[in-house]
């Protein structure tokens, strides 16, 4: 009986060995587990700090976005007018040119204009 005796503590030692490695496997799991949930955490809030800032971001984009729309309605608006303004100059500088011709020539179809002095003396 003394063998088998000897036979179950030995069994019994490795029995409790194997139970030992198991639970240092799982506390080095554990462990393991502990520190990805807290690299989880980190990388949730940094997703959620950077989600945030995105939004600002895209926000003040589409404000100057619309801003820059407005600069360039404003811009092809004005320079529709300005383009405007140059025809009509254009325009109104070929009336008076030829007006001042019309003119040049009625005054030539007249002749030279004398002054007529009279003498009372």
């Amino acid at each position: 009986m003394s063998q088998q005796g000897a036979a179950l503590q030995t069994y019994n030692n490795e029995l409790v060995k194997c139970i030992e490695d198991l639970c240092s496997k799982r506390d080095e799991l554990n462990r393991q587990i502990l520190l990805e949930e807290e690299e989880k955490n980190k990388l949730q809030n940094d997703i959620r700090v950077l989600t945030e800032k995105l939004s600002r971001v895209n926000e003040n984009l589409a404000r100057k976005m619309a801003s820059r729309n407005e600069f360039d309605k404003t811009i092809a608006e004005t320079e529709a007018a300005y383009m405007k303004i140059l025809e009509s100059s254009q325009t109104l500088l070929n009336v008076l040119k030829r007006e001042a011709g019309n003119l040049n020539k009625t005054t030539e179809l007249r002749g030279p204009t004398t002054n007529v002095q009279h003498k009372d003396s």
